[in-house]
Order: structure tokens, then sequence, then C-alpha cells
């Protein structure tokens, strides 16, 4: 196992007497039965440990996922326009590919939407995707998706939304599952949660491996196309102190390890982290407050390999044998009594983003003749306000805003002739620049089920390290870096309607995004040639370069509905239409008028579920549209339709026995198109036998 899994240096601190308090059955879930809205004496805070939902929710459309899937990233799927930049999960994909956005804000694979963690942005320091098998060593009581930009807490990155994990608080319990599945495949969780001097300490692992399938589909594979096998670990250690009555200390520690390979030979990809948090809460007392603290330790590593056009022979291109870089920051808010129906939020931040990759980058003969690094450091600096009022029960007005100072620094490129001459030594001008985040939204209980509810905002993102400073390949395709990126800026609007009368409930909602200097990888030229900034490119293959679109303009509807058949069967459905298009002018206006790439018009989804005492079972069926590979929308990735099913027993007390299927019908989900239209696939058919132990 990496290295990452032995470093986990973290002291919790003591646990102090209980933290006996007044709370409310609604917020915290593990108090005695009591109905929802009544206040209890002598209850243990319990599972969420953040600050209670602020009213000013009640103006944004929120998604509560169900946490029932066995990777995390397969729950969120649940939420219709959400999606990574590849349609391929974890376990083929390369991570950088794996950012995470909504609503159409795509066309590039850093994350659009800000992922946390207890408090903590998620996003790789470095390059800005998700490495999402990080996660499943982890004791989640809850997923959120808040779909829409500019909450002004959240801070930069949240263009598309935000997604907020949060941990559990208090458990007394112990569990293990073990999964066998196609191609070898073999999954295992284990937790144990103990209370402890009135606090708590929660531990997990998680384990993945597979053999993999051949990503090439089957009619253009080669003598060098094989199974891409997989392996993946975590562990995750978290302590809850109370310090008294109302405050508490939680701290946090998670590592893991993710190696993948593409199916050819030099295409390894290594990923690891190890991260670190500190938080102090008062969600009781008069004053609420919570102060976070973070540390985040990040090392990339990937190769790759030219196929030759009969896939028969495959030489190596590239080796990024280190991309280390480190995230830290700490945030502060405060929630002062200002009246019942009043809420004030107060708070400030600072984010530092460090690292870079140093690589191998041109082979002759099979030994790399020239070497490369590059990175840098980035910093944000910012305070916000939120003001959410209620006039009345029914109808909740918010507004906030958030104000930032940025600056990019010590960025360089460095790129050598081993064991000869320097090519090039780039020092690159530091830079610096002020940007606001704004919302203001309504949300009004209509009538009896019926809420309205709407908001206009403006967010914006900070270009990543990787985007700044590293070129690179895919293939015979090229892309080059572009240090003098400018900040993306997004201005939205949405508005919704629902209804909810406890057994139906149905929602429509309404949006349109301009995200100005929207970054985009642009073709500007074909191989065969030489091409500033990333050298030659072969004949077949395209030359890109990171630039700043003039705008991505996003606009559409999501429908999603609920109803309980029976006491015991349920079905939901969502659907998405996003009408996406890029506006460019200059070197991109050949781009003008057509579709981001890798964003499909039409996403949909529907689940029917049965749970009765001992059984559970669920069948869900996913949509995806067709979207385009490339930026010149020449590359088409075919629509796809997959069906999930879950199969769940408990034989005695504890004991569950389950039987899961994904993609059940083994239908062609493609995920990659090369310029000679080489087609990749995303996770075929896969079937699970596994059990679980429950131990309370």
């Amino acid at each position: 196992m990496k290295g990452a899994l032995i470093a986990l240096p973290l002291a919790f601190a003591g646990m102090a007497s209980p933290a006996w308090a007044q709370v409310n059955k609604s917020e915290y879930k593990d108090c005695p039965s009591a109905a929802d809205g009544e206040t209890l004496e002598f209850c243990t805070i319990s599972v969420v440990g953040n600050l209670p939902t602020s009213i000013g929710e009640r103006t944004e459309d929120v998604d509560e996922v169900p946490l029932t899937a066995a990777r995390l990233e397969s729950a969120l799927q649940q939420v219709p326009s959400l999606q990574q930049f590849r349609r391929s999960d974890a376990r083929s994909a390369n991570p950088t590919s794996q950012g995470i956005t909504l609503r159409g804000l795509g066309g590039n694979a850093s994350s659009r939407a800000l992922l946390f963690l207890d408090d903590v942005p998620q996003a790789d320091p470095f390059g800005g995707w998700v490495s999402w098998p990080g996660y499943d060593a982890l004791n989640l009581a809850s997923a959120r998706v808040r779909k829409g930009g500019g909450q002004a807490s959240a801070g930069p990155g949240a263009l598309a939304g935000v997604i907020e994990l949060d941990s559990i608080q208090y458990r007394d319990a112990a569990a293990l599952a073990l999964a066998y599945g196609s191609r070898n495949s073999i999954e295992g969780k284990a937790n144990y949660a103990t209370r402890l001097g009135g606090g708590s300490v929660i531990a997990a692992a998680s384990y993945a491996r597979g053999d993999g399938f051949i990503p090439i589909i089957a009619g253009q594979r080669g003598s060098v196309d094989r199974r891409a096998p997989y392996e993946q670990a975590g562990i995750s250690l978290r302590g809850v102190a109370p310090l008294n009555a109302s405050t508490e200390l939680q701290a946090n520690v998670r590592a893991f390890t993710d190696t993948r390979d593409r199916g050819v030979d030099f295409s390894d990809n290594a990923n690891s982290g190890v991260d670190a948090s500190l938080r102090l809460v008062d969600r009781i007392g008069d004053w609420q407050w919570s102060a976070t603290g973070y540390v985040q330790i990040r090392e990339f590593s990937s190769e790759f390999g030219a196929v030759a056009v009969n896939r028969n022979s495959v030489t190596q291109t590239l080796d990024q044998f280190a991309t280390p870089s480190t995230g830290l920051g700490a945030r502060f808010e405060l929630r002062p009594p200002v009246g019942e129906q009043v809420e004030l939020r107060l708070g400030g931040e600072w984010r530092r983003t460090d690292g870079e990759t140093r690589e191998f980058f041109t082979y002759v003969a099979g030994a790399p003749t020239r070497f490369r690094t590059a990175g840098g450091q980035t910093d944000s600096y910012g305070g916000f306000a939120e003001l959410s009022y209620q006039p009345v029960e029914a109808l909740t007005l918010s507004a906030g805003g958030r104000l930032d100072r940025w600056t990019i620094t010590d960025g360089f490129r460095r790129e050598v002739n081993i064991g000869g001459t320097v090519r090039s030594d780039d020092r690159f001008a530091d830079r610096s620049g002020t940007e606001w985040t704004g919302r203001a939204g309504l949300g009004w209980e209509f009538a009896d089920g019926f809420s309205l509810r709407g908001a206009a905002y403006r967010a914006w993102r900070l270009p990543t390290l990787n985007e700044l400073y590293r070129p690179f390949r895919v293939g015979a395709d090229a892309t080059a870096a572009n240090e003098n990126l400018r900040p993306e800026r997004v201005e939205g609007v949405d508005a919704g309607l629902a209804y909810d009368n406890g057994t139906l409930n149905l929602g429509v909602t309404m949006f349109r995004n301009r995200l100005n200097g929207a970054i985009a990888n642009v073709t500007l030229g074909q191989g065969p040639g030489n091409f500033a900034g990333v050298g030659f490119v072969a004949a077949g293959g395209t030359y890109r370069q990171r630039q700043n679109l003039d705008a991505i303009v996003s606009k559409g509807v999501e429908l999603d509905a609920g109803i309980d058949l029976t006491d015991a069967v349920s079905l939901t459905a969502g659907y998405a239409f996003v009408d996406a298009e890029v506006r460019g002018s200059g070197v991109s206006a050949p781009l003008n008028g057509l579709r981001p790439a890798q964003v499909p018009r039409r996403f949909g989804n529907a689940t029917l579920a049965y749970e009765r005492q001992s059984i559970s079972a669920s069948a869900t069926l996913r949509y995806i549209g067709a979207q385009f590979e490339d930026d010149a929308n020449i590359r088409t990735l075919a629509d796809a339709w997959t069906l999930d099913f879950d199969l769940g027993f408990e034989i005695m007390r504890g004991l569950r026995l389950q039987l899961r299927g994904e993609n059940l019908f083994d239908a062609r989900v493609e995920a990659a198109i090369s310029g000679s239209g080489v087609i990749e696939r995303a996770n075929p058919r896969t079937l699970w036998l596994g059990a679980s132990w429950k131990f309370d």
C-alpha cells in the first residue's frame, strides 16, 4: 500500500464530559423517539457536526442524495444534470478526467461544482479533479447537492453548485461488508465506532480491486489491448470531543491510494493523498459559530503511450512520474442572535494551492530524452455575509455577498534535454485581482403543498495550476497550457415550482447560466507539424491550447418526481434538458454556436424501489444523451441506456445478503473517441454477490 496510508500523524484531543443540551429532533437523528419539532432535554448531540441548515436554503434547489450505492460517485448519479467530464467511473477513467459539474457548465475536466467534506473543499489542489475512491472509506451522514452558483459562504469555485458531504458524529456500532463481482472484483468495507468520555471515535476502511475490462470496443482491438485492472484502498479516523455544553472539537484524518491501468502498456496511473482537519463548532448556543483548518497532501503519477494505427504496438511517450501538491485553508463562520425571523451569517476564508508536475515528455527508442517541471501557487482571501429573513413563516428572502482577493505566484515551466541543454526556463509574472460573489433568492410556500423559489447569482473560479502551466497529450492529440488564463465568472438565474403532499412530490426548475471566460481546450491546428508549447504533433493528431472562451451559455429545465405507490413501494424519477452553446471570437471564433465538449443535451433516471421488513429491492434506469468528444463537435459519443439493480435479504439479525448488478444489459456506454475513430467504453455489465454484518 502507498506511503500515504502510513502517514497518519494526528493526535485526537482527550474526550470531555458529555454535552447535554436541548436540540430539535429534525436536526439530530439519533435522539430518543419524538415527533419532529419536539424539544428534547438530555439528548446527546449526534449525527451531523456542522452548523444547522441555513434558512436561506429554502430559496435554493437542494437534492438530498440517498447514500445507498456502494460507491459515492454512483450515488451522485441520481441527480439529473450532474456529471463528470468523462462517462467512465473511478475504476477505469484517468483521474484527471473526473472533475464534476452541473447544468451543462462543462467542456473542461476541472470541477465547476464545489465539493465539500465537513466544510473542507475537496478538489485536487493541482488539477481540480476529484479522487472519488478516497470517499468510500467514510461514515457519511448525508450528501446534499445545492444546484446553482453564487453561495457566498461556499466561496470560489461554486460556479454550478455545491455538493456537501457530512460525516456522522456519534455512533456506537460496528459493521463489515464484503462483495465479490465480475472479473474477479472485490469490495470490502469495515467501520467501528464507539463513544468515549462523552465524545466518540469512528474508524473506517475500504478496499477494492478488479481485473478490469478491455476499454477498447471489441471490433477495434489489437494485440496491445488487454484488461485494465484497478486497486484502491482508504482509511479514515474521526474523533469528536465535547468541550462544554455547546462546543465540541472535531478532528478528522483520512488517507487513500488509487492505482489504475488504462488497458495498454505505459498507461499506469496512481493517485494518493492524506487529508487532516480540525473544526471547533458551537451549533447550540445563542452565538453559533464554527472554525475549521485543514491540510491536503496529494501525489499523482501517470504514463501515456502512443498506440500504432493497427493497435499491435505501443511506445511510451510520457512519464509524469510525480505531481506533488498541497492544499491549505482556514474558514470561520459566525451566526449572531439577531431575532427569530432573521438569520445572519458572517465569515472569512483563506485557501492556498501549491504544486508542480515532474515528467519525462519525449521518448526516442524507448528512452526519455526531455524532462519538464512546471507549477506554481495560488491564494485567495475572502469575507462573506449572508442575510435571510422570514417576514412570515411561508416566505423566505435571502441575500449574500462575498469579496475575495486572489493571487497567482511563482509560476514556472522548465524543459531540458536530458544530459544536455536547457530548452526553456520560463518564470511567469505574478498576478492578482479581486472578485465578488453574490446571490439573492426567494422561497414562498403559497398554498398547501405548493412552493415557489427563485434566485439570481454570480460566482467565479480561479484557473488551476494544471490549466495554467502543464501541457499534456492524449494519444496523438496535444494540448498546450496557458499561463495567462483569466478567472471564470458565471452569471445565472433559476426558478422552480414544487408540490409535496407527503406521498407525491413534483418539481420543475428552469435555469439560465452564462459562464464568461470559460476555460476550454480550443483546437488551433492539425498535425503533422510543430506547435508552440507542445512540440511535434503527428498526422491525425490535433493541436489545442487552453483558452478563455467568450462564454458558455447554458439554459434548460430539470424535472423531478417521487411517489409512494404503497407503504413498501416507491418510484422516483428525474430528467434534465440542457441547451449549452459556446460563444467564441478571435481564435475561438470557429467554435461559436457549437456545444461544449462532453456536455449531453439530455439526462434522465428512474428508480423503482421496494422495502419491507427483511427484504429490499430496487431497479434504476438511466439515460445519458449523445455528446461531443471534442470542442469542434466532430467526434460524437452515442447516447446510452443502462439498468442497475439491487436485491437484499436480511437472513438473521444484523446479517444481510445482497445481489446487485451494474449495466445489466451490457449497454455500450462510449466514454471517448480518438481522432482515428477508436472508441473507448465505460464500465460493462458487472454482477456482485455480497454480505454485510452490523454489530450494534
